[in-house]
């Protein structure tokens, strides 16, 4: 137990016998009652109880752990050293008074101490040194091994609060660490470096210099303690094995051991994912990591199979990087050879010279190519009619190309030979059937039936495509084949494809035809030489002669033709802003005949343009406007001086390129309102437009104008490239309409603006947040115009009632002279009548 001593016990005597604690409100009755100090904070007064007669004095009793204490006498309880909360963090005493004789007089009373702790503990990590062991390639963030700090303060506050962090990194090759700590946990990880670069052949070793802070971490005058972690580097279990090699329709039992994987972690589930989307894989894996493949594969079906291996742990996260498997199935001879076409047809002239190469049988095989599993190899099996000898034939063993062994075909002893070539592999044959034709030898030519076809008139508008002139040559060698079909062409005359000659496939015949429209101005007349040949070359010894050619003169009459434009129509790109009176485009036409041409416009509905009729140049006639029409599009016609019915057209196109002309204005359909009474925060949405071309978008700026009122009563605030926000600043508006100065500027070049007055309504509004508008009444004198309207309708209407009126008394007073009988009765009615 802690004595008093000295000037410290003076000092609690003094505040014991002090006669104003009552005003510090540190006395009281004896009562229960709970304090709350600090640690360490040493010598101290905590309370003064007072007694009350009979009581003369004061016990304590409890857990004072010779630290707490009381002076009997006068009631003081007090400290009398520094309470310590890691020691006890709770103080559970008893308080009561007594009297002369120490009887008890009240009590005991409760007196708890709650001792708050203060940071004055470091941190303190379980071990003086941690080893641990990572794989290479480890996944980044997954935990190998855990360091872990206690720390003696209240874990209830800061003081106790941990936070983790590697200080220094031994080596260290790399500019970001090859490892990472979680701050709260203590798991150490290799970082996404590490997971990369970490490698026990070049390096099998670190040393981390581990640190851990309370206070959270967060203040400076946290405790910090440090600690090393050896971690050694091993290589990595999990590494994809090398390509799997699989023979095809295998027999063994399924499923069939192929490969294992092991992972770096253990208790792991292993799984596959596909690559490929296949209806089926068949390959599985089983928890061991070995990997089976499940059924016989077909290289014709799939030669290859790309599929991953992954792990993953019992949540279902990812443990592992994918390992990629490769599997190649390799080919067996189980495919014979296919023909590619049922019969192979082949043609071959009668006198083909011995060795020539006269076709090709293919025929091919499904089995892997490049093997001996898929060579084929050709063999002449039987050849039928075998005259005039059992082997005109011949095929190359391993190209299947056919030649011919002699010069012996005869069309006129066999037309046609049928062969069966047999097509083995090493292991199966096939017949592939070839029928080979003997085609007539081209050794005559055509024959003209006429040499001259003497002369034909044309004129030179006839459109293309007209036939002029049909010609006729014969040819003896063997109907329906390119020895006899014939090719007219104009050998001369010609040069520029003005005719051409096609021919009936069925008669030879020719038909000559304009290609090219005439113009006698450029040949009044052809002088042509036609020749007849045929598409299959003649037999060595045959040649083509004069029976072959004709002539033929064509004569071009002259035929007044309007005049032609030299472009079929003009297109320009001009700016709208263009100056009247600017050259726009000179457009261009002649007269075949020579004659004078004279332009003119055509559907210039706006009069944007005029025209010199001498020279084709247009030119502007007035202002232009893109905003009216941006595509602008007239005839221009051209005719001649002499003669204007023969004329042409053409069409001038005009693009305008847009300038900014326009100012920018709002677009909205009804002005904004705000129902009354305003609650603030209230907005309008706001939206401007451009009658200028919008390019991808418009920029528009909105601003108030600048005077005292607006700014004091309104806000804008831009919400996108066309729309603003309007808002109230304040809630004090009356029920009425406001005009509001608003700016538009539209940020062109150059940049316009307008300034809008905006009506703005604050007005009562329904449930449905509608406007309610008072329809106004207009009250208004007529005008001098319609008083004299009224004016001449009220007389005619007086007029009409009078007319009335004596023509009624007229009739009333014939009837009273043809009847004395009846008496003026009527007086009151004529006086109501007028």
């Amino acid at each position: 137990m802690f004595k008093l001593c000295g000037l410290q016990f003076l000092l609690i005597i003094h505040l014991a016998m002090c006669q104003n604690l009552g005003d510090l409100h540190v006395t009281g009755p004896l009562k229960d009652m709970e304090f709350t100090i600090p640690e360490g904070e040493g010598l101290r007064f905590i309370y003064q109880f007072t007694s009350e007669p009979p009581a003369t004095s004061f016990r304590l009793t409890g857990e004072t752990d010779g630290i707490i204490d009381m002076v009997p006498k006068t009631g003081v309880l007090y400290l009398n050293g520094s309470l310590d909360w890691e020691t006890r963090a709770v103080h559970k005493l008893q308080v009561e008074s007594l009297d002369e004789k120490k009887n008890r007089v009240k009590g005991p009373y409760a007196v708890t101490i709650h001792v708050q702790d203060i940071n004055d503990n470091p941190p303190e990590f379980d071990q003086i040194k941690y080893t641990g062991v990572v794989r290479q390639n480890s996944r980044p963030g997954k935990p190998f091994m855990y360091v872990h700090a206690t720390d003696r303060d209240d874990p209830t506050t800061p003081h106790a609060q941990l936070m983790y962090s590697i200080l220094h990194h031994f080596p260290n090759p790399y500019k970001e660490m090859l490892f990472q700590i979680d701050s709260i946990t203590g798991a150490i990880s290799p970082s996404k470096m590490g997971s990369y670069y970490l490698d026990p052949q070049k390096q099998d070793t670190f040393t981390l210099v581990v640190t851990v802070k309370d206070m959270a971490g967060m203040t400076t005058n946290a405790f910090t303690s440090s600690t090393d972690v050896i971690i050694t580097v091993k290589e990595s279990l999990w590494k994809a094995p090398s390509t799997i090699r699989i023979q095809e329709n295998s027999t063994q039992v399924h499923p069939v051991n192929i490969s294992q994987v092991h992972s770096n972690e253990p208790d792991v589930i292993y799984e596959l994912f596909e690559k490929e989307k296949l209806p089926s894989l068949p390959f599985s894996i089983d928890q061991n990591g070995v990997i089976y493949v499940t059924k016989p594969l077909d290289r014709e079906e799939k030669d290859t199979y790309t599929f991953f291996v992954v792990t993953k742990d019992s949540e279902g996260e990812l443990v592992d990087k994918p390992l990629q498997i490769h599997v190649i199935v390799e080919d067996i001879n189980d495919n014979p050879p296919v023909c590619q076409q049922a019969l192979t047809v082949i043609e071959v002239q009668e006198n083909e010279s011995g060795g020539s190469n006269i076709g090709t049988v293919v025929a091919t095989d499904m089995d892997e190519a490049g093997t001996l599993n898929s060579r084929v190899q050709f063999k002449i099996q039987n050849q039928v009619p075998t005259v005039p000898a059992s082997s005109l034939f011949f095929i190359q063993q391993d190209t299947g190309i056919l030649q011919l062994t002699s010069r012996s075909l005869n069309k006129h002893i066999a037309s046609n030979y049928s062969l069966k070539v047999l097509v083995t592999d090493a292991v199966f044959e096939t017949i592939c059937d070839v029928q080979i034709h003997i085609i007539d030898i081209n050794d005559r030519i055509p024959i003209f039936e006429k040499s001259d076809y003497h002369n034909v008139t044309v004129a030179e508008n006839l459109p293309v495509g007209t036939v002029i002139l049909e010609i006729q040559a014969t040819d003896g060698d063997e109907p329906a084949t390119g020895s006899s079909y014939i090719i007219y062409q104009v050998k001369e005359g010609d040069p520029n494809n003005t005719f051409i000659i096609e021919t009936d496939p069925e008669t030879n015949r020719g038909f000559v035809k304009i290609n090219k429209a005439l113009d006698f101005e450029a040949a009044p007349a052809y002088i042509l030489v036609i020749n007849a040949t045929n598409p299959e070359p003649l037999v060595q010894g045959a040649q083509y002669n004069s029976s072959s050619l004709t002539l033929f003169k064509v004569f071009v009459t002259n035929v007044d033709e309007p005049p032609v434009f030299h472009k079929t129509f003009y297109k320009e790109v001009v700016s709208e802003d263009i100056s009247v009176n600017t050259l726009v485009v000179t457009v261009e036409a002649h007269d075949p005949e020579g004659a004078t041409v004279r332009y003119s416009l055509e559907g210039d509905i706006r009069k944007w343009l005029r025209i010199d009729s001498t020279t084709g140049q247009i030119y502007t006639a007035s202002t232009l406007d893109r905003e009216q029409q941006e595509i602008y599009t007239v005839d221009v016609v051209a005719s001649e001086l002499n003669n204007a019915a023969q004329k042409s057209k053409t069409t001038l196109t005009l693009h305008l390129r847009d300038v900014n002309d326009n100012p920018p204005q709002l677009a909205m359909d009804y002005p904004p309102f705000f129902c009354h009474p305003l609650n603030g925060g209230e907005r309008a949405l706001i939206q401007a437009t451009d009658a200028d071309e919008q390019w991808y978008f418009s920029a528009f700026t909105f601003s108030l104008v600048d005077d005292m009122n607006t700014r004091n009563n309104w806000d804008i605030s831009k919400v996108n490239a066309t729309h603003a926000y309007l808002s109230p600043k304040h809630a004090n508006f009356e029920e009425k309409v406001y005009n509001v100065p608003v700016i538009i500027n539209d940020n062109g070049e150059p940049p316009l603006e307008r300034k809008v007055n905006l009506e703005v309504n604050i007005c009562q509004c329904s449930s449905e947040k509608s406007c309610f508008i008072e329809v106004q009444r207009e009250h208004s004198w007529p005008s001098a115009g319609q008083a004299i309207g009224i004016l001449i309708g009220v007389l005619l209407i007086i007029g009409v009632i009078i007319g009335a009126v004596f023509f009624h008394m007229k009739y009333k007073q014939k009837n009273e002279k043809k009847s004395n009988q009846k008496d003026v009765k009527d007086k009151s009615e004529l006086s109501t009548l007028a």
